[in-house]
């Protein structure tokens, strides 16, 4: 070979590089004994390794399968076969788990194999979501018997939604973020003849497009590049209930495929020429006003007009403030439980500003500040003002003012709140201050006593009175 010639087969080699690192698939082959001889950019990307922790170094000492499963570069070696469309799952020297659909071919020169090639396409990310949507099946905990609240309000919808568990006509439940949509429709499924079929819940903001059609209405062997012969959620749920959580979020060529299978009661997989036949309850969820999603285009009127059949509308914490204590107790005992702790209750200041408060994060905002006040309560038997998280005691209308003279000012007058009779605002701002000076001076009696010029009786009966407790 001459200088010129061995100048050309570099050019080539270096444009033969090129090509393999930016072509959007991995490519990997093996010589014949199994070690790797080329290895591209996208691949060293989906397996999450360098080029020296493969290249030069025998498969098997690198990557981990699963006991059941071989690498199909090492069949299309030892076999000498094509393999198509074959998905597989296995580890890198790191032990994380990836996800590939590969392509996988015999090198044959003269006659005689001299190595195999692979070109895979990486699924790992949408292998786990389907994975975590499948797990979420069946977790039907929630009855009517597990909604608290005794308002006009709530009870109303609870009334209506055990009337739907009569039927199996659609229903599409609306309310905001928060307000406990999902309960209502496992309540509703529990409640009916269905109760012993699935139930499948799916948030359909979580997913792309491109996996949730798939999800939904299952897809065929072959109809496009790595697709396996899969179920929808549709099939999975024959013969129960189907959670559609979140239905303005899909795009609208959606919508009107999910139109089609509620009319004829039927379901095509992807890239299939058949139609299955389903009987499915829908319940759909939407956190917004439906007459706007239609109105801005994020619902179809007739998907609309198809899912309300039974329409229930689930009040904000707001517009059932009569709740409040309730939940706030059942909130309580459950996170006792959680946390072997024994809280018994909030402080009546604490369950004002609760009852103030507007809650745009609805009963999941309560839970979750409940939650957050216990993680931060000591020996307390009462969650007070200052165990509540940082973020709500800065909101403008909680905030206290430091100076201890004026720590209740911000309560006696506030714009459009009825005034507080005088009796009742003394008696609250003489508890507030009894449990700051309490506090301060770390539950000795006879010091706040002294402080506060009184007898050691005298502030122990006012402690009584007024129903004050000491930190333990």
């Amino acid at each position: 070979m001459n200088q010129h010639e061995f100048e050309q087969l570099q050019l080539k080699n270096k444009i033969f590089q090129r090509i393999l690192d930016e072509i959007d698939v991995g490519v990997h082959v093996v010589d014949d004994e199994g070690t790797t001889i080329i290895y591209n950019k996208k691949m060293v990307e989906i397996e999450g390794m360098n080029y020296e922790d493969v290249l030069d170094k025998n498969l098997l000492d690198v990557f981990s399968f699963n006991q059941n499963e071989d690498s199909t570069l090492l069949q299309a070696l030892q076999m000498g076969r094509n393999i198509k469309n074959a998905k597989q799952t296995y580890f890198n020297n790191k032990g994380q788990e990836i996800t590939t659909i590969n392509n996988t071919f015999p090198i044959i020169e003269d006659r005689v194999q001299i190595g195999a090639m692979e070109i895979a396409r990486d699924v790992t990310k949408l292998e786990k979501l389907i994975r975590e949507n499948m797990n979420k099946r069946g977790d039907t905990r929630y009855t009517f018997d597990s909604i608290i609240g005794s308002s006009d309000e709530i009870r109303e919808v609870i009334e209506a939604s055990k009337r739907a568990t009569r039927t199996s006509s659609s229903v599409l439940i609306i309310g905001e973020t928060g307000t406990g949509k999902e309960l209502f429709a496992q309540s509703i499924h529990n409640g009916s003849s269905r109760s012993s079929k699935p139930f499948i819940s799916q948030n359909c903001a979580a997913l792309p497009d491109s996996l949730i059609e798939g999800l939904l209405f299952g897809t065929k062997k072959g109809a496009f590049t790595g697709s396996i012969e899969r179920p929808g959620l549709f099939e999975q749920a024959d013969g129960g209930t189907l959670l559609l959580d979140e239905i303005n979020s899909l795009n609208p060529s959606l919508q009107a495929k999910l139109l089609r299978v509620l009319q004829e009661k039927t379901v095509r997989r992807v890239g299939d020429t058949k139609d299955r036949t389903v009987d499915v309850r829908i319940i759909a969820t939407i956190n917004e006003d439906p007459i706007d999603a239609i109105s801005e285009g994020r619902l179809r009127k007739d998907l609309y007009y198809r899912l309300s059949v039974v329409s229930l509308f689930i009040p904000p914490l707001r517009e059932r403030t009569k709740d409040i204590r309730d939940l706030v107790q059942f909130f309580i005992e459950k996170y006792n439980q959680l946390f072997g702790m024994n809280v018994a209750e909030v402080d009546e200041d604490v369950m004002s500003k609760f009852e103030q408060y507007d809650w745009p994060g609805n009963v999941r905002e309560l839970e979750h500040i409940i939650e957050g006040a216990m993680n931060l309560i000591d020996l307390e038997e009462a969650i007070s003002y200052i165990h509540l998280p940082l973020h709500f005691r800065n909101k403008p209308q909680f905030k206290e003012e430091q100076n201890e003279t004026g720590t209740m000012d911000d309560l006696l007058i506030q714009k459009n709140k009825p005034i507080k009779p005088l009796e009742q605002y003394i008696q609250e701002a003489e508890t507030y201050y009894l449990k700051k000076v309490l506090k301060h001076h770390d539950n000795n009696i006879t010091q706040a006593a002294k402080s506060l010029g009184m007898s050691r009786q005298n502030l122990q009966y006012r402690l009584r009175k007024y129903g004050v407790k000491k930190d333990k």
